[in-house]
C-alpha cells in the first residue's frame, strides 16, 4: 500500500475546512476495521484513510507547521501503512475505571505477543508486535495501544480470502476468540490485494 506523501497533507487552515466532513467520513470507514475481542480488547485495521486521519489530527493537536515536523509525524505513521500480503493493526485495551486499569495492567504484560489469526482449518499466524511493546516487559506493565502487523505469505492471502478467519487472544491472563466479521473481512482483503 503506498505511503503517505508529504504532497497529500493539508495545512491546519485547510483541513479545518473538510475536517468534520473527513472525521464522519473516517468513523463510518473503521466501522468495518475494527473487531472486539473479548470484553477489554479490540483492533483497529489501519490503512491509507485511517494513517492519513491520524497524521492530519496529529499536526492539528499539536499546531505544527515547521516542514521538519510535518515530515516526521509523516515518517511516524507512515510505518502504519501495511505492506503488501500484511495487515497492520492497532491493538487497544480499553479499561475505563483507573483503578481496575492499575490492577488489571500489570497482569496482560506481553499481550501483544499472544495474537493470533487461524486462517481456516490450514494457518494459524501470529501477528507480530513493534518493538515499543517490548518495554511492557521492562515496565511490568502492559501498554494500553500496540502497533502490530500481520504478514502473509500469498499462499496464505489465498485462503484468507476464501476461508472462514478467526482472531485469538491466548494470553495466560486473557483468552478469547472471535471469527471476524464478514463486512470486516472485505476490507481486509482490500488491504491484502493492495499494491
Amino acid at each position: 500500500m503506498k505511503k503517505i506523501e508529504r504532497s497529500e497533507i493539508l495545512n491546519i487552515y485547510e483541513y479545518e475546512k473538510v475536517r468534520e466532513q473527513k472525521r464522519k467520513e473516517i468513523i463510518e470507514l473503521k466501522k468495518n476495521r475494527r473487531v472486539f475481542v473479548g470484553d477489554l480488547v479490540h483492533l483497529v485495521f489501519e490503512n491509507r484513510e485511517t494513517v492519513w486521519f491520524q497524521i492530519q489530527e496529529m499536526i492539528r493537536a499539536e499546531r505544527m507547521v515547521k516542514e521538519e515536523e510535518i515530515n516526521q509525524e509523516i515518517d511516524i505513521y507512515n510505518e502504519l501503512i501495511p505492506d503488501k500480503n500484511e495487515l497492520s493493526i492497532t491493538m487497544f485495551i480499553e479499561i475505563p475505571d483507573e483503578q481496575e486499569r492499575k490492577r488489571l495492567l500489570p497482569q496482560l504484560v506481553g499481550i501483544h505477543d499472544h495474537l493470533w489469526f487461524h486462517i481456516g482449518n490450514k494457518y494459524s499466524v501470529r501477528a507480530i508486535a513493534d518493538e515499543r511493546s517490548q518495554k511492557d516487559y521492562q515496565y511490568g506493565k502492559a501498554a494500553v495501544v500496540h502497533f502490530l502487523k500481520l504478514p502473509l505469505t500469498p499462499e496464505q492471502v489465498e485462503a484468507f480470502i476464501n476461508s472462514p478467519v478467526k482472531i485469538e487472544i491466548n494470553h495466560p491472563n486473557y483468552k478469547a476468540i472471535v471469527d471476524v466479521p464478514e463486512e470486516v473481512k472485505k476490507e481486509l482483503i482490500k488491504d491484502l490485494e493492495s499494491d
